[in-house]
């Protein structure tokens, strides 16, 4: 770690950010992952940033601003401090005499910024420091405001230039700008979507954030057709067309972040209405380790996707993270010595050393044509993006006992009515049983806020809830406090990890949602999987070919030690993790 790091720290620990037996292994921690200790410590939520930021101000002696007022910041002064400066550097000039200007700083002992705005304004600087979340989101409200008067005043369908670089975009037409900034708010936000909706008289902006749609920004109704034209544009889409659907994709890199945008337009009675999933590469190079599984299933699971053949299912709805836990399975078990071939409708991340083909129904290449071509191709594990039809599943399974692995999904609620799902397809049952060596069922809940959660008792009403029997309660709390205790995040920031199981007086505590500006006042941040794994062993077989029916196969894997969904979810409200409410929402139709 360098100096100047360590420097931090000790300010840190003078200032009463830190405690002392903290610092040197915060310091070794963030030497060996390579990054900042500032960021380090916010991260893992050993220092609050604006504790950081207020130790840093107060050591060179300059005041620290807690909140920042955008809609007071004059418009010259914006138009006179190019935005990328601006986020690059997390500076934001905030007001200005004839002779200095106040300017809001994240790094109070970086001088470079201001050195470079003294030149730039010609004026004397005065710093006041502010957290770099303030900065940020004032840049973006304030940028914006400039961009919508803009558009306020341009000819509606006004052809805009190529967008080249998402940081660099100082001199670039307001709409660019502002279509950025859904972007960069997005990836700031952690959204998996974007929906751009038109309506009589504005554009409404909605971002899904942990599963959940939320409104954050609306436009005056004569940008839509700006705004429609941007996108397509990046997407490389027919701007001209707006009868039809269409979909493209977009390649952004977002302050040194690349991320994929797959994009969807659709024409409505209010006009193109437009909805962008944005595809983080970084997460689908998450191993199973970081997706939250108790160990003991996360040791079943590595075991059978190490074998040489069979068939592993992965179930839920849509949005339950199935892909994400096949590409778990596949980087695990991506080697040299393997050739790994996949079947995906749509392809939604390229991984490195494995063949990737897309589907296209349209001309014939189905997952049932490809999976036949891909037994030509000598491979080791296939793996198919959606077992839909009769063909799929019997090809899969001919694979499967031909000496292949494969890996796939099916849409059901739970693990055991995945059986009679390709029971229905016209899969006889001695095939199911030959071939199929786990179904692997799962959600996705919302990870309670760690700065803003409230404990509390839980009551006699959560615990039936989750399923747990009042009279022996203290019996199933105790196996569920080891079981949690086992939960396995790898490589993820210390932040992500669950806290151990709190007691107070001898009593288990649960916790609420509360709202902070960290979490955008939802309560939540991040999700995290629960899941329901059933082995295909011998007493499951039997039923399987018995015809038992889904309740029936339930019952005896529940007797091999299969947990259900909302068993796995109990684990995780246990840790302090989620809470009831989540499990309730995502379980609620997996009972057979």
């Amino acid at each position: 770690m360098s100096v100047e790091q360590r420097y931090i720290g000790e300010i840190l620990v003078r200032r009463g950010a830190l405690e002392p037996d903290k610092l040197e292994q915060a310091l070794e921690t963030a030497a060996d992952r390579a990054v900042d200790l500032r960021d380090f410590l916010v991260a893992t939520h050993t220092v609050e940033e604006d504790k950081v930021v207020r130790a840093l101000a107060d050591e060179v002696g300059i005041e620290f601003v807690e909140k920042l007022t955008a809609e007071a910041i004059p418009v010259d002064l914006i138009d006179a401090v190019p935005i990328n400066f601006a986020r690059q550097n997390h500076v934001l000039p905030l007001s200005h005499t004839d002779h200095s200007v106040r300017v809001a700083v994240a790094n109070p002992l970086d001088p470079f910024p201001i050195d470079d705005l003294r030149i730039l304004l010609g004026k004397t600087i005065i710093p006041v420091a502010a957290s770099e979340e303030a900065i940020d989101d004032a840049i973006n409200r304030v940028y914006e405001r400039k961009d919508e008067t803009a558009l306020a005043e341009a000819k509606e369908g006004e052809e805009v230039e190529e967008l080249r670089d998402l940081i660099d975009m100082t001199d670039e037409a307001p709409v660019i700008r502002w279509v950025n900034n859904l972007f960069y708010t997005a990836v700031k936000e952690r959204a998996s979507d974007i929906h751009i909706e038109p309506t009589d008289d504005k554009v409404i902006v909605r971002y899904r954030i942990d599963g959940r749609l939320v409104p954050r920004k609306e436009a005056n109704r004569g940008f839509l057709a700006s705004i429609v034209s941007r996108v397509k544009i990046e997407a490389g889409l027919n701007i001209a067309e707006k009868r039809l659907p269409q979909d493209g994709r977009i390649t952004k890199k977002i302050a040194g972040k690349v991320v994929d945008v797959r994009v969807s337009t659709i024409p409505t009675a209010k006009g193109e209405r437009i909805v962008m999933r944005l595809l983080d590469k970084e997460q689908v190079l998450l191993s199973l380790i970081d997706l939250g599984f108790a160990r003991r299933e996360l040791d079943q699971l590595e075991h059978l996707i190490n074998r040489p053949n069979g068939i592993i299912l992965v179930t839920g709805p849509t949005g339950s993270g199935k892909t994400t836990t096949l590409y778990g399975c596949l980087n695990t078990i991506n080697t040299p010595e393997k050739n790994i071939l996949t079947a995906e409708d749509p392809v939604e991340y390229e991984l490195r050393g494995i063949g990737q083909m897309q589907v296209q129904p349209k001309i014939g290449l189905t997952f049932a044509s490809g999976l036949r071509s891909f037994l030509r191709q000598d491979p080791d594990v296939i793996m198919v993006g959606e077992i839909r039809d009769h063909e799929t599943a019997e090809i899969a399974i001919h694979a499967s006992l031909t000496g292949h692995l494969v890996l796939s999904t099916l849409h059901t609620n739970d693990a055991p009515s995945a059986i009679t799902r390709l029971v229905d397809m016209d899969i006889q049952a001695y095939q199911i049983s030959s071939s199929v060596l786990a179904v692997l069922a799962q959600r996705l809940v919302r990870k309670l806020c760690p700065v803003c959660r409230t404990p509390y008792t839980p009551t006699a009403q959560d615990l039936r809830e989750l399923g747990i029997d009042i009279a022996s309660a203290q019996e199933k709390l105790a196996e569920l406090k080891r079981v949690a205790a086992t939960t396995v995040l790898g490589k993820q920031a210390a932040s992500t990890l669950p806290p151990p199981p709190d007691e107070h007086n001898g009593e288990l505590i649960f916790y609420h949602p509360g709202g902070c500006e960290a979490c955008s006042n939802t309560g939540y941040r991040g999700r995290i999987g629960i899941f329901e794994l059933m082995l295909i062993d011998e007493p499951v077989r039997r039923e399987i070919l018995n015809n038992s029916d889904a309740k029936t196969i339930q019952r005896v894997a529940q007797q091999q030690g299969m947990r259900l969904l909302r068993e796995d979810g109990a684990r995780q409200v246990v840790a302090g993790v989620t809470s009831v409410e989540e499990v309730l929402a995502a379980t609620q139709a997996a009972e057979v």
